[in-house]
């Protein structure tokens, strides 16, 4: 399988209309790739905290119909990163056949009209999953207060893989990434707006995610500066064993990579210490 992860790096001098059109140029170029990556708030900055209401579009706004018609164009599954979605007051979720496989915990008060969603796209175009980002960076600032809580793990099943979905800060929390293996991922997705300040947290936990689930982590960041932030680039690649396969630098950069989704099945079983779990795990009845 091969996958290409688009590290954009976010210009402020660019506006979102011209960025859409270039992101959606280079999905295109990438036609000999099964999957092409996209980084989290690509539009807009994942640190432009002020853009996130002005920018914010319905689900089906403009990202999705120019990121519907590249997937298309470029015939290749398409993780389109995410974008600040504006929900209607009664939402209506898009999702044509995702894995629903849990729930978590409603966060209360905060959760409001915007949301960090991914979109996921077909070779087809048509839109098949989304996931509304669980926990949100901000520590009651930021996206923190701007943006709800998503409720549901996400799962899209590709010919060759079964892709668990996650977002940034995400990736601190083991317990989400247990919950997408249990419901059958394969190779876990995450798109990021990480910051240089904490780039060695970002392969560390990368890699971690990688070896305690036993899965290829495909984790995609954004180069540039939003909002006076530095970002960490350095997207990368992790197989279940935790070795590197591939590793961005720090600026706009396409990353391609071959791997083998059937390796995933061959460690589960060579070291199946994913059967060894006690703790969280329903007991037989």
């Amino acid at each position: 399988m091969r996958a290409s992860l688009l590290q954009i790096a976010v210009d402020e001098g660019e506006s979102v209309d011209a960025r859409r059109q270039r992101v959606a140029s280079l999905v295109r170029q990438q036609t000999g790739s099964d999957l092409v990556v996209l980084p989290e708030l690509w539009t807009t900055g994942a640190f432009a905290f002020e853009s996130f209401g002005v920018e914010a579009e319905p689900l089906k706004g403009p990202t999705y119909e120019v990121m519907a018609k590249a997937a298309s164009d470029a015939g290749v599954w398409l993780h389109a990163g995410s974008i600040p979605e504006r929900a209607p007051s009664d939402p209506e979720r898009v999702a044509s056949d995702p894995e629903r496989v849990a729930s978590v915990p409603e966060r209360g008060a905060s959760d409001g009209a915007l949301y960090n969603t991914s979109l996921v796209f077909s070779p087809s175009g048509d839109l098949v999953a989304t996931y509304r980002k669980i926990h949100r960076f901000g520590f009651d600032k930021g996206e923190a207060v701007l943006m709800g809580a998503g409720s549901e793990l996400v799962t899209v099943r590709l010919p060759q893989t079964t892709l668990g979905l996650a977002t940034c800060y995400d990736l601190r929390f083991p317990e989400l990434f247990r919950g997408l293996v249990d419901a059958g991922a394969e190779t876990l997705v995450v798109p990021a707006g990480w910051p240089e300040r904490r780039r060695s947290h970002w392969t560390l936990l990368a890699r971690a995610r990688a070896v305690e689930d036993q899965s290829y982590v495909l984790a995609c960041g954004t180069g540039g500066t939003h909002a006076g932030v530095p970002q960490a680039g350095h997207s990368i690649v992790v197989d279940p064993w935790g070795e590197v396969l591939a590793e961005a630098g720090a600026g706009e950069e396409v990353l391609t990579v071959e791997f083998d989704p059937a390796r995933v099945g061959t460690t589960r079983e060579q070291f199946p210490a994913l059967k060894d779990r006690l703790l969280g795990v329903e007991a037989p009845r």
